[in-house]
């Protein structure tokens, strides 16, 4: 995650995800452009027929990782009488002028979305329903993949309702551990909570940095939420996340989070620094030895591997029911409303769960939309073990959005919270009482 970019999220859950902010450095679009459709535009007929002549497909984005590039040669390549236009805009512009385009007389046919209440809510997208059913991607998809960009028709209730967008890769959070640490410990990458806690302890006594941390932005959350999701299960958390009515954060999964991060703080488990570094000072910490473990993203696999060749490895944190889940989200790709070729448009989202797309995806950086578990790097990369992670997730249907999505103010109230409880300055049931506060005046 770039230093430049902050782990601030606002209200559109499913869609402006941290790790999107991570791996694309995109912030949230702005507010409805005036002049929009008012009135929701009609799927109409469709068909997964191929032009036989030569086409062009807009895509319009400001992904900057290569992948939708990529993606895009290989599906020209193997359609040759079919161009794509890729177009990238920085993402500041993007943001401020995204509405602008969907609402354009001419729209392209495929945008990259950060966020769905607006585009949503203003009819500037098409509902993908008929596309999902045409090409069966209920069946290929985990269920918890394609919920994420699901609303309903004002954008307010995510999770559920009409599909509006595909994903185009993913990045997942888990922990990374350091090998030389543990082999010299004698302690094996845990597969209970009863394990975890047993290395930290034995990581302590011998003087070891049980958890790297950086909290000065709140990512003391992938803790807290790992512990959560893995406890109370992928599907009733994610309820909290999508802001389901009557959901709460008080869980047996949310008061072992809470008094588990005040518990490691006591102890000395966490640097005693951590408030004041951010995600890629801790990062930088853990690649030269101090900490075994470290919560974090995929997006950073490739500079710990850089940093620490072969000496990191990478598992889900474990819970007791064995349902592998991770915190995550997609970066993806919605039809306007006014595409010229919606078709086309479906035809590539339907390529990108294809086992030549999750290589591609998984070469520049992402995790695959599907067939995750065809995917492989160099040996010895920990990328690899990402990817071994991701393809659990996927099969346990694990996957949840980030906490910090919930609702516009929820980061700020994580960043807040979490330093005063690893300070000691409250308590875990006031640090919970604090957060399902704000996601009851973020849904109402």
């Amino acid at each position: 995650m770039p230093a430049r970019t902050p782990h601030r999220v606002t209200r559109t859950a499913a869609a402006c995800a941290l790790l999107v902010a991570a791996t694309t450095g995109l912030t949230a679009c702005g507010g409805l452009t005036p002049g929009g459709s008012q009135s929701a535009p009609s799927s109409g007929p469709v068909s997964t027929a191929l032009p036989t002549g030569n086409a062009t497909l807009t895509v319009v984005s400001s992904e900057n990782s290569g992948t939708t590039k990529a993606l895009a040669e290989a599906f020209h390549a193997k359609h040759p009488n079919i161009t794509v236009d890729f177009q990238y805009t920085g993402p500041d512009d993007y943001d401020k002028s995204l509405n602008l385009k969907l609402s354009s007389d001419q729209a392209p046919d495929l945008a990259l979305l950060n966020k769905l209440g607006t585009t949503v809510k203003g009819n500037l997208v098409r509902n993908l329903d008929d596309y999902a059913k045409a090409y069966g991607w209920d069946a290929k998809y985990p269920s918890a993949e394609l919920d994420q960009w699901r609303a309903s028709d004002d954008g307010k209730r995510l999770g559920a309702g009409h599909l509006w967008a595909a994903p185009a890769g993913f990045s997942v959070v888990g922990v990374y551990y350091n090998k030389d640490i543990a082999a010299k410990l004698g302690i094996q990458p845990p597969t209970t909570p009863a394990e975890f806690d047993a290395a930290l302890a034995k990581a302590k006594a011998a003087g070891e940095l049980p958890v790297q941390l950086g909290n000065l932005l709140g990512h003391s959350s992938f803790i807290v939420q790992s512990i959560v999701d893995a406890t109370d299960g992928a599907a009733k958390t994610s309820d909290w996340v999508n802001g389901k009515a009557g959901t709460t954060l008080k869980t047996p999964g949310g008061t072992a989070a809470a008094a588990t991060l005040a518990d490691w703080a006591q102890k000395g488990y966490l640097p005693a620094g951590a408030n004041g570094t951010d995600l890629p000072g801790s990062v930088a910490e853990f690649t030269k030895g101090k900490g075994l473990f470290l919560f974090n993203g995929s997006w950073d696999a490739q500079k710990i591997d850089q940093a620490m060749p072969g000496k990191a490895g990478f598992l889900t944190f474990p819970g007791e029911s064995g349902k592998a889940t991770g915190i995550g989200t997609s970066v993806a790709y919605a039809i306007p409303a006014k595409a010229e070729n919606p078709d086309l448009a479906a035809a590539f989202l339907d390529f990108m769960n294809t086992p030549e797309a999750a290589q591609i995806q998984f070469d520049t950086g992402f995790l695959p939309v599907a067939h995750a578990d065809t995917v492989k790097g160099a040996d010895g990369k920990v990328m690899n073990e990402v990817a071994k992670g991701w393809a659990a997730v996927n099969e346990d249907n694990g996957l949840v959005n980030f906490f910090a999505n919930t609702d516009a103010t929820m980061n700020d109230t994580l960043t807040s919270q979490s330093q005063q409880l690893i300070g000691g300055r409250t308590s875990p049931e006031q640090y919970l009482d604090a957060l399902q506060n704000d996601w009851t005046k973020g849904h109402q």
